[in-house]
Parts: C-alpha cells; structure tokens; sequence
C-alpha cells in the first residue's frame, strides 16, 4: 500500500514536471513567431531576384519556402503562435493539463514532422522534438481513466 502511494506520488512529479516543460516549451515557441516582422508577400521573390537566395541547398531552401508560406498568409504564422501560448499555458495550469494536452499534439505532431523530414540532420533537435511529443503522449495516455468514458460511451452506440 505505501509502495503504491509513493509511486503515485512519484508519477504525480514526473507528470507535473513534464506538463511544465512540455507547455513552457509550446509558449516559449509560440512568443518567438511574434519576434520578427512578417515579410511581404514578395520578400522571397526579391531575395531570389537580387542573388542573396539561392537554391545551392535544397533542403535550406524546403525550410524557408514552408516556414514562409506560413508567414505570407498574413494570419497563420500568428495564429500557430497564439494557439502555442494557449495551449502552453493550459498545459502549466495543470487544472486544464489535460484539455491542453490533447489540443497540443496535432501541433506537437507537426514540430515532429517539421523536423523529421526537413531537418533530418540535426539529430539533437530531431531528438527534442521526439522527446516532446512522447511527453504530450504520456500526459495524455496516463489520463486514460479520464477520457476513456467520451471515446467509448455505451450511450453512443446505442
């Protein structure tokens, strides 16, 4: 029985711990896309132009075509950074840990495949992503007991 309490206790920790990371992480994330101003729309096609970018690496060129694309539209580079504080900060509430949680992987999953297929080579933030989308696993997974009964509610298939 006091084994159980302490082991309890010790997931309790780690989870809390990872709830703080993981959404000061996605904060820290989402503040960092208001830091620069947004391009316009023909920034790319003059830097192009003028010879300051070029196509010499391809997968340079993939990252800010993507990353750009985003910023051109004129509202979902900022719109992924509010969504990365909001979700953050549920996350560090830890009373909406949960809800932040679940609404967080999509993003979390696509920093993942961001990294996974444009930044293959850079094994250490290829591993920082991977890390911080099993966090946002677990802390969803081990709420199990919490979510099991909307997913698989007898009251809907009947």
């Amino acid at each position: 029985m006091k084994q159980s309490i302490t082991k309890k206790r010790a997931f309790g920790i780690f989870n809390f711990i990872l709830r703080i990371v993981l959404g000061g992480m996605l904060v820290l994330g989402g503040i960092e896309k208001f830091a620069k101003p947004i391009p316009l729309p023909t920034a790319q096609m003059e830097q192009i132009k003028s010879g300051k970018l070029t196509s010499e690496n391809v997968k340079v060129l993939k990252i800010k075509n993507y990353i750009f694309g985003m910023k051109q539209t004129n509202y979902f580079w900022q719109f992924l950074g509010i969504i990365e504080i909001v979700f953050g900060l549920l996350l560090i509430s830890q009373f909406f840990a949960l809800l932040g949680a679940i609404m967080a992987l999509p993003v979390t999953i696509n920093i993942f495949l961001f990294h996974f297929f444009l930044e293959y080579d850079e094994i250490s933030e290829l591993a920082e992503c991977a890390l911080l989308l099993t966090a946002n696993v677990w802390l969803i997974a081990f709420e199990y007991k919490r979510w099991r009964e909307i997913i698989f509610s007898k009251q809907i298939f009947n």
